[in-house]
């Protein structure tokens, strides 16, 4: 169903609407191209998703292109995204020529369009090669960097930042993350969409189906983690903290997500889930296909707690997403996740599963804290993680890069 900002403002109310078209006014019949890996799976997917209309609804001719690739360019890439997060890996150079060969490839298909393109916004590093082979362009390029990157692995950065350095300016969630480069750097911080299936208000029907279709007992407390079968979300480790609880208050655990087309690893970590949980039958391990969102936004409003344990995280969409229907979140004490979980106020930070365990204890024994600690985050996320503040932040970057204002440009 389309959506239009005439939608939105019965969320955020017409003052907000209106900065958005002030903004936006002189930037009208401006051409954006956003390019990343994907179309389905992951944040940026998401968030594309309800951007791009919403541009071409404020005047902006905004296109949404994907890089294609095979097997051996998603491992490197895969590679890439790791190494940002400080893993220990291992770049050669027949990696570096896979993906330069992959991305040689997808431009000679999307050159055209992007150097015609008055704006082009690179996500993440799967499409960062196409810069430089783009030598005709005539737009300015922001490269968005949704990753953890604070302490990347010295050989991976040292690649990608020799592609991304000539960038007319980069985007990053937080400042931790941030590297110097060449050009002007900006903080933005990701947001849901609260129309979107994954966050619009469903019937107590549609949640006890959803329930029922899974086995899960709607009488019983739920705890539930919703994320990529990836080992930075440490779904492991949130087995390991539900086991701790030693069959107390008789909670359930779900951990439920799917992969991203752009993400090879997700069948061995999901392996890796079946063996730890044991055929506990209390644990429910969902592989949920992509387009599976109304599931998704059903699964988190049955939930007790919702965890997002990550060892690692660029922002954590889903905590967000929890927050906005009134769930208190215990989260890992990482990344994104620090900006929107904050202690006794929308959860807990966490940095082990015995620490995972006790707060899930505390929360359990305290009925009235999780209704409270759950109306603070949905407020908290509607001040400051919803569409309309992301989209307006990103129509000020272009306007002061289009009026060469870049240096001097604080964003948000």
């Amino acid at each position: 169903m389309k959506k239009t900002l005439t939608d939105y403002e019965k969320i955020i109310g017409p003052v907000a609407i209106s900065k958005l078209r002030q903004v936006a006014r002189d930037l009208k019949g401006a051409s954006v191209v956003h390019v990343n890996s994907t179309r389905e799976g992951g944040g940026v997917a998401e968030i594309l998703f309800w951007m791009i209309p919403l541009m071409r609804e404020l005047g902006l001719d905004a296109l949404w292109e994907v890089i294609e690739g095979n097997a051996e360019y998603f491992n490197t890439t895969k590679t890439f995204h790791n190494g940002l997060q400080g893993n220990d890996v291992i770049l050669t150079d027949r990696m570096i020529r896979a993906y330069e060969d992959t991305v040689a490839g997808n431009a000679d298909r999307l050159r055209p369009v992007l150097q015609d393109a008055d704006f082009v916004v690179i996500h993440d590093p799967q499409p960062a090669f196409l810069h430089e082979l783009c030598p005709d362009k005539s737009g300015r390029w922001i490269w968005r960097c949704h990753i953890d990157a604070s302490h990347p692995n010295r050989a991976v950065w040292n690649y990608l930042r020799s592609k991304v350095n000539n960038f007319d300016a980069s985007i990053f969630s937080m400042p931790d993350f941030a590297h110097k480069l060449d050009h002007p750097q900006f903080i933005i911080a990701p947001s849901i969409d609260p129309l979107s299936d994954k966050n619009i208000e469903l019937s107590d029907k549609e949640i006890k189906d959803t329930l029922q279709n899974f086995n899960i007992d709607p009488n019983r407390p739920i705890l539930c983690q919703i994320s990529r079968f990836d080992r930075f979300k440490d779904p492991i480790g949130v087995i390991k903290a539900f086991n701790l609880l030693n069959g107390s208050f008789n909670a359930q655990l779900v951990l439920a997500g799917g992969g991203a087309t752009d993400d090879p690893e997700g069948a061995a970590v999901l392996e890796e889930v079946h063996r730890a949980a044991n055929g506990n039958k209390n644990i429910h391990i969902l592989m949920l296909p992509p387009d599976a969102h109304r599931i998704i936004n059903a699964l988190q409003r049955a939930s007790t707690i919702v965890i997002q344990k990550s060892l690692q995280e660029g922002f954590g969409l889903t905590v967000t997403e929890a927050m906005w229907k009134c769930k208190p979140v215990i989260g890992g004490n990482t990344g994104g996740i620090r900006l929107q979980v904050h202690n006794h106020h929308t959860g807990f930070l966490v940095d082990t599963p015995e620490g995972a365990a006790l707060r899930i204890r505390k929360l359990l024994y305290q009925p009235d804290v999780i209704s409270k600690i759950g109306q603070t985050a949905k407020e908290f996320v509607k001040e400051n993680y919803l569409c309309n503040r992301h989209l307006r932040e990103y129509l000020t970057l272009m306007l002061g890069l289009r009026k060469g204002l870049a240096n001097h440009l604080i964003a948000g």
